[in-house]
């Protein structure tokens, strides 16, 4: 297919263990490398808590753990970590299973249908402490990352509401993405555009793309039908923003060496969605999409 560079979804934590060792990242990037493939950003199951999020008691060791995975990951030129600062329920959807062009399968978020019939979690946070507690971050670990020449980038809250469950959200606009580059003027402190989150806020994507611009060190290449309260995954070529606007708009302001994925795929014939949105025949279709939006960007 072409593709050389390899992002990293996979890393779990467990078993005792709160952070990945060198020789951890060591194996997993030889075992990439073994099959040609470069590992050019981690994210997902990166070493953060939320109590690192929340700005509680015992943040300072567990960021301290985060430095050193930072250090780590320079160590061993892995270029991009992608973070996150969604408090207690991560990554939200209500259905995974929403029909879409010829039988394919993909998901869905209706906020009328989040916690229905059940409680949320029990976090009790206000909006300024969760914006308190990134800040307090970014001071901290933002120098090591420099140091380390590790690009951090930071992933819009999804779906981006201002609460999910009667917790707060703050990562939902390009308002607070600018007050994130403020808080700490650096290259280093980015942003993962999730383009699929970014029209969930209504934004013209091709503008916001080219106001960001070298501050996007990783990007997520999707969309959705709808909007923050109630949306549907498309496939790449199907949803109702202009992909090649978008493609344009990265060919004329973000780096080169940036990496992008296709993020959420729709799951086809054949394949069980036993993991809904990253089953490999609809990432085919869109690499092999993304790739013709980029051949026609750069003429």
């Amino acid at each position: 297919m072409g593709v050389e560079n390899a992002v990293v979804h996979t890393l779990e934590i467990g078993d005792g263990k709160t952070t990945w060792s060198y020789h951890d990242l060591l194996h997993l990037k030889n075992w990439y490398e073994d099959a040609g493939l470069d590992v050019n950003v981690i994210e997902g199951s990166v070493p953060l808590t939320d109590r690192v999020r929340l700005g509680m008691e015992g943040r300072d060791e567990d960021i301290e753990e985060f430095k050193e995975f930072i250090r780590h990951c320079g160590q061993l030129d892995i270029p991009v970590v992608c973070y996150d600062w969604m408090v207690g329920i991560r990554w939200a959807r209500t259905e995974a299973h929403v029909e879409a062009r010829g039988g394919s399968l993909v998901t869905a978020y209706s906020n009328d249908r989040m916690h229905r019939g059940r409680a949320g979690p029990a976090i009790d946070a206000s909006r300024e402490q969760i914006w308190d507690a990134l800040e307090y971050f970014l001071q901290e670990v933002t120098p090591v990352a420099e140091a380390a020449g590790v690009k951090l980038g930071l992933h819009p809250d999804d779906p981006p509401r201002e609460s999910v469950g009667g917790v707060p959200r703050i990562i939902n606009s390009p308002e607070a993405y600018q007050r994130v580059l403020d808080s700490y003027d650096s290259e280093h402190n980015g942003i993962t555009f999730c383009q699929g989150n970014f029209a969930a806020m209504g934004v013209d994507l091709p503008e916001t793309i080219r106001r960001f611009g070298n501050r996007i060190n990783f990007v997520h290449f999707r969309d959705v039908e709808g909007d923050a309260d109630d949306f549907v995954e498309t496939w790449h070529d199907e949803g109702p923003r202009d992909m090649l606007a978008a493609m344009e708009a990265y060919q004329d302001a973000v780096d080169d060496d940036v990496v992008m994925r296709p993020d959420h795929v729709p799951t086809m014939v054949g394949e069980d969605n036993s993991n809904p949105g990253y089953h490999t025949k609809g990432r085919l279709f869109a690499v092999g999409y993304m790739r013709g939006l980029l051949e026609q960007a750069q003429r």
